[in-house]
């Protein structure tokens, strides 16, 4: 069952001069991220075909996350009514595809795919929170704060799923924190910039991943703040197993943020380069 349903947002209240149009591409791009999870599920089933409990649980989880695409793209349709939400999904889908002839982790265990999943839900629980910290348009800010609170209970079934297999499977700290680091790093991957590529390019114009993801990044690296980003590190480390110390965290944190502002540069700068 899921926790809210999309009949439940409050449409009526959308206010159009409240809308920041650098944050409208970001909506479009996530939309069709988010609706593509049943791909995931495929993937996650075939990998899991043995435990008919956890696939359950990934049906679940493709439910709510594909009702985060539907959202984000109904919102984005009010933003911008000459973009279709359907027409791009569609588009995307031919676009950019996932190996899914496959019956074994791309990470190597079953636990590393848990890793790599929660990996996932720590990055799109604080994005949602930093937006919906950032956004004044009551609509989406309402929309954010919904699916932040999805994605953080996603991560934790994820967490547990890695707990329960971690006996079997017996990965120490470090080659935890290699699939865990492995997989952040990937979330400059094609998908994103696919997304943004698609949802927001001309048709027919080329696509270059350096720019795509450059143009993402500028928009979406600005509105996380220290608190956002603290928690990311604590997830993190909860996953690894490792828990350090508050004070040592939020040292990390503090350069995490700093690189954060490092790469916004150095983004702003490939687009520069690239106009």
């Amino acid at each position: 069952m899921k926790h809210w349903d999309m009949e439940q947002i409050k449409w009526d209240r959308f206010d159009p001069s409240l809308i920041d149009p650098k944050i409208v591409p970001l909506i479009k791009a996530a939309s069709v991220v988010e609706r593509n999870s049943v791909d995931y599920t495929v993937y996650l089933n075939n990998v899991f075909a043995h435990d008919a409990e956890l696939m359950q649980l990934f049906e679940q989880w493709e439910v709510e996350e594909v009702q985060h695409g539907e959202v984000l793209g109904r919102w984005a349709m009010m933003a911008d009514p000459g973009w279709n939400y359907q027409k791009s999904f569609d588009r995307f889908k031919e676009f950019y595809k996932i190996d899914l002839d496959t019956n074994s982790s791309i990470r190597g265990s079953h636990v590393g795919e848990f890793i790599a999943r929660a990996m996932v839900e720590v990055g799109t629980s604080s994005y949602y929170s930093a937006l919906a910290d950032y956004v004044k348009e009551p609509v989406l800010k309402e929309i954010c704060r919904k699916i932040a609170g999805d994605e953080f209970r996603h991560y934790k079934l994820f967490y547990d799923c890695m707990k329960r297999y971690l006996p079997q499977d017996n990965l120490s700290k470090w080659a935890r924190a290699k699939i865990a680091i492995g997989r952040i790093v990937e979330s400059q991957d094609d998908e994103l910039a696919s997304a943004f590529h698609i949802t927001n390019e001309p048709e027919g114009m080329p696509y270059n991943h350096k720019r795509c993801i450059a143009l993402y990044m500028v928009k979406a690296m600005p509105l996380y703040q220290r608190h956002h980003v603290a928690r990311v590190v604590n997830m993190v480390f909860k996953t690894i197993g490792w828990m350090p110390s508050m004070k040592l965290q939020e040292i990390l944190a503090r350069i995490m943020m700093h690189i954060i502002k490092f790469q916004q540069k150095s983004y702003a700068k490939q687009i520069s380069g690239l106009v």
